[in-house]
């Protein structure tokens, strides 16, 4: 499989760097290390789609790389075909691209380096520091020993070089079933750090991998592949997240007794965000119990599900940005987030009206026959982006919350004895009701409009208190419009056991709502259209239901922004 990318359109990124990564990597540089080359990479395993975590660590391994004009390139870490294929890696590689970043040639995969990776696994037995342990996996485990307690030497692990020759020649000529065998490195069974306790380096596996089909039956672990496959291609840092550290003693050991050349591994905090989990495991799990609808759910924090919700590429790397690099965990906000994509969408994205729970207004003393233009504005903040018309008409939709017939105190939208104002059109006032003669419910608003106030103002300077958006029943375009909420109802959904992430879900993260009028500028939007629909939040055209004759809309998120009333109320207190 080679990767589906039109570099034309990927937008070269460059970060300026203020973190302990780019610092040591300055430094690096500065002493001569590595001739002064950088070389990243991002090293993803396709076996699912990429979150919201992976794009902090892509804008770090790509921002590192391009701060020092150097190369980061895209390896795809397939050594387990039992749970990867081309359909995981194809995401991925759309997911970067899509992101702004460009590999150009450097573009790998583990399987690659599969030859290159059996020679090293022959090297290592020769020098005697492999050997092939026939040992099931239950007894593998139960020898391995406890964080208190040393492992067991494996009664296998005394093998000669010529057995182990033998048998691993014969595990990779498919003369043995799934699990009889498998290679470990020899280093130390009563090492304090578990990870160097003769780690398994390959186990058989009878699955046809996606890119080399079925001329391997034997694989690499990830822990022995991945320094090798750094060394390879000529990485000179490879930065990965915190849980990692324990397995440099690994990497470096496995290098060492090979003789080849080092990366410098340094290791930052993964993100974690509330209200959210950003586990592949979970995640998958979420899919399989079908609480999603799969990888791309609007709801879900992979970058599919959040470009399919409307998030912008440039709000995701701000937000990298903005969060940092740092040695510590800590956890997110999701409302900071929210805050970046609103900032990005408002500036960028034009206006329309849409009508999600409509509610007929008749205007009787306007004209039949009567069709006006009324001029709107695209974005109040860029006038570059100019009007459009809209057409105003006898007969309106307006949302059925912004009538009450019998209202509240301070309830200042329409309601008996009450003006308001129609956006950028006329003040019109209630007069009556028609109501459902069965159910009694108002099917219909009757109401009067004042000639004088086009363009929503009064000519004797009179004010109203609402200005409500609407639409021409006439020129209308039906919709459907999904609301899109946290996933989760509470705060760390992650401190629940897989098992029983039912039960924290959030009833309210997904509201369909169908029969919803448009303005009939939306007639034609395209999929992956963004707009603000006037007074309901940021949207988005749906990239897989939406079609011509069945617009679907994603709620991206709402008008409403948390994150900067909390910060409002913190500079208040300061």
């Amino acid at each position: 499989m080679e990767p589906k990318t039109n570099s034309s359109v990927i937008k070269p990124y460059k970060e300026s760097q203020n973190n302990f990564v780019s610092l040591i990597v300055s430094k690096d540089v500065k002493d001569g290390k590595f001739n002064g080359r950088v070389q990243t990479r991002f090293p993803p395993e396709p076996n699912g789609h990429l979150h919201i975590g992976h794009a902090k660590s892509i804008c770090l391994n790509f921002g590192i790389a391009a701060d020092y004009e150097g190369v980061c390139s895209l390896r795809l870490d397939d050594t387990n075909p039992a749970k990867e294929g081309s359909e995981f890696a194809q995401a991925i590689i759309e997911d970067v691209n899509w992101l702004g970043f460009d590999w150009g040639n450097n573009f790998h995969c583990a399987s690659d380096y599969f030859s290159e990776l059996y020679q090293f696994a022959i090297q290592l037995i020769h020098s005697g520091k492999a050997y092939v342990d026939s040992l099931s996996a239950e007894d593998i485990r139960a020898y391995r020993g406890t964080l208190k307690e040393p492992g067991r030497d494996s009664p296998y692990r005394d093998r000669s070089i010529e057995e182990n020759i033998d048998l691993f020649e014969r595990m990779r000529n498919k003369e043995f079933k799934e699990g009889s065998h498998v290679l470990r490195a020899k280093i130390d069974m009563s090492s304090s750090n578990m990870n160097l306790r003769d780690p398994v380096m390959y186990r058989i596996l009878h699955v046809s991998h996606h890119r080399t089909g079925n001329e391997w039956c034997i694989y690499p672990m990830y822990d022995f592949a991945h320094g090798q496959c750094d060394s390879i291609e000529g990485v000179t840092h490879s930065i990965c997240t915190l849980e990692f550290e324990n397995n440099r003693p690994l990497y470096d050991w496995f290098l060492d007794a090979l003789g080849v050349d080092h990366p410098r591994q340094i290791e930052f905090a993964r993100l974690n965000l509330n209200y959210t989990v950003l586990s592949k495991r979970r995640l998958a799990a979420l899919i399989d119990c079908g609480h999603v609808s799969g990888w791309d759910d609007p709801r879900m924090p992979t970058i599919s599900g959040m470009r399919r919700r409307g998030y912008t590429p440039e709000a995701l790397r701000e937000f990298c940005d903005r969060i940092g690099v740092a040695k510590r965990n800590t956890t997110v906000d999701l409302a900071l987030l929210e805050h970046i994509l609103r900032q990005h969408l408002n500036r960028t994205v034009q206006r329309a009206m849409g009508v999600l729970r409509p509610i007929r207004v008749v205007i009787v003393n306007y004209p039949e026959d009567q069709v006006e233009q009324i001029n709107a504005i695209n974005n109040p903040e860029d006038a570059a982006m100019g009007t459009r018309k809209v057409p105003f008409s006898r007969v309106l939709y307006i949302e059925r919350d912004d009538f009450l017939e019998n209202p509240p105190k301070k309830f200042y939208r329409l309601a008996p004895g009450q003006e308001v104002r129609l956006r950028y059109a006329y003040f019109i006032r209630y007069e009556s009701v028609i109501r459902n003669p069965e159910t009694g419910e108002v099917e219909e608003l009757r109401c009067t409009y004042d000639p004088d106030t086009r363009g929503g103002f009064a000519s004797d300077g009179r004010k109203v208190k609402a200005t409500l958006h609407w639409v021409s029943a006439a020129h209308s375009v039906d919709a459907e419009v999904r609301l899109y909420d946290r996933l989760f109802a509470i705060n760390d959904p992650a401190s629940v056991p897989v098992e029983d992430l039912d039960s924290i879900l959030n009833p309210a993260s997904i509201e369909i709502i169908h029969g919803c009028k448009l303005e009939p500028s939306l007639a034609d939007v395209t999929s992956g259209s963004r707009l603000q629909l006037e007074r309901q939040g940021y949207f988005c055209v749906d990239s897989v239901d939406s079609s011509v004759e069945h617009l679907v809309f994603n709620r991206t998120v709402t008008l409403r922004d948390t994150w900067a009333r909390i910060q409002k109320a913190n500079n208040n207190k300061s």
